[in-house]
């Protein structure tokens, strides 16, 4: 597919320590097979914990700050069990020991981006943090999670110990509070049309069979 000429661009707003941001990501690609166009989608940074320490955060102590109590959030995660085993996705939120700053692995996506690995960076991310527990605010963690992924070491050590990035996600994560976003994860479908959630696969196919159906006929009675 060439990028350029992609008739639906979605960016896709969401923070990789975001639970229903993977299971939006599983069914978004479980819709994008019924919209008969290509497709381009690109992510884009929102920090749900801006103020985070970059060391992060021990994980109970954020989750009874957050939640009020353990056996609160112990409710929450059965729903989210639930929504992932149906998605394929094995949350093992037990393995989680820290909630990091997730700025560095925003950077990250940001550079994978312009190298042609977004997806799978992203994927990996979201695996990593959920599935293995990887604390994905450690340097040398989202290194090795990089090499993985098919990255240079020597190159993606370079780029994660500079300030390269740092200005553009900054930018990209300001562009989503302009527009108005307070939780996510957000899809914005060719700058004009918003979905927002996590939404079951038939809501995002209805959504952008309708954005394309009006893209085409704005393009007609132009």
């Amino acid at each position: 597919m060439n990028e350029q000429d992609a008739e639906l661009r979605i960016d896709v707003y969401s923070d990789v320590i975001c639970p229903w941001c993977y299971i939006g990501k599983r069914r978004l690609e479980r819709a994008l097979p019924s919209v008969g166009n290509d497709v381009r989608v690109t992510w884009r940074p929102f920090q749900l914990n801006p103020t985070m320490p970059l060391d992060g955060m021990d994980r109970s102590t954020y989750l009874q700050a957050k939640f009020g109590s353990l056996e609160t959030f112990g409710r929450v995660e059965e729903q989210l069990i639930t929504a992932g085993t149906g998605e394929e996705i094995a949350f093992a939120f037990g393995n989680i020991q820290r909630t990091p700053n997730t700025f560095a692995a925003h950077r990250l996506i940001w550079y994978a981006e312009r190298q042609g690995k977004q997806d799978a960076m992203v994927e990996a991310l979201f695996h990593g943090y959920f599935v293995e527990g990887r604390d994905i605010g450690n340097v040398m963690t989202l290194v090795q999670m990089a090499v993985q992924t098919g990255f240079e070491r020597t190159e993606i050590e370079s780029f994660l110990v500079s300030e390269a990035g740092s200005a553009e996600v900054k930018t990209e994560a300001a562009e989503g509070h302009r527009l108005g976003i307070r939780g996510v994860p957000y899809f914005v479908v060719n700058d004009r049309y918003a979905i927002s959630g996590a939404q079951p696969p038939d809501r995002f196919v209805s959504a952008l069979r309708k954005a394309e159906a009006d893209d085409a006929g704005r393009k007609a009675g132009a």
